[in-house]
């Protein structure tokens, strides 16, 4: 089975996979974090996608994943949605005990989106490899809830984290 690695020279380099939606700005700061944080870490290729512009052929080539939705309406984001529906059956069965690790920006909860995402990953059998933060913008008016957001720098921390470790880890092969 193909496991999305790449051979240069006797040197096989893993690719992660970041998966992300965000309307307002703050679950692409997150992602986007992360992305930094896990190029930083070196030895994996990171690729970072908006969730319209991943498919299947984007999960079947990664060797791991970070996801990372924004809970609207105490779900994850549409988008988001439609990206899993999309990808969930032309890959299942061909991603079984990959690693991935998610990212949740919510307004005031984020855990159902945790909860739905988590299960969607369970289904596919992947490897949960760090807790799943939800940061929380406290957002709860209309006009919060529509503005641009800026993630604090704790937050973006907790991102960087989770997208060094994972590529890192891809890295070592400890995954």
């Amino acid at each position: 089975m193909y496991n999305g690695a790449i051979s240069f020279g006797g040197t096989v380099i893993s690719t992660l996979l970041i998966v992300y939606h965000s309307m307002t700005g703050g679950t692409r700061q997150m992602a986007e974090a992360a992305a930094a944080a896990g190029r930083d870490a070196g030895g994996a290729e990171v690729v970072i996608k908006e969730a319209p512009d991943a498919g299947p052929e984007d999960l079947l080539a990664a060797d791991g994943y970070l996801f990372a939705t924004p809970e609207n309406l105490a779900a994850i984001a549409g988008v988001m949605k439609a990206f899993f529906d999309r990808c969930y059956y032309p890959v299942l069965g061909k991603i079984e005990g990959r690693p991935y690790a998610a990212l949740i920006c919510a307004g005031s909860d984020g855990e159902n989106a945790r909860t739905q995402l988590e299960r969607i990953a369970t289904g596919w059998r992947l490897k949960k490899v760090a807790d799943t933060p939800i940061v929380c913008t406290h957002a709860q008016t209309k006009e919060e809830i529509l503005a641009e957001k800026q993630i604090g720098e704790e937050e973006l921390a907790q991102c960087r984290e989770i997208g060094a470790a994972l590529a890192a880890g891809l890295e070592m092969g400890v995954f």
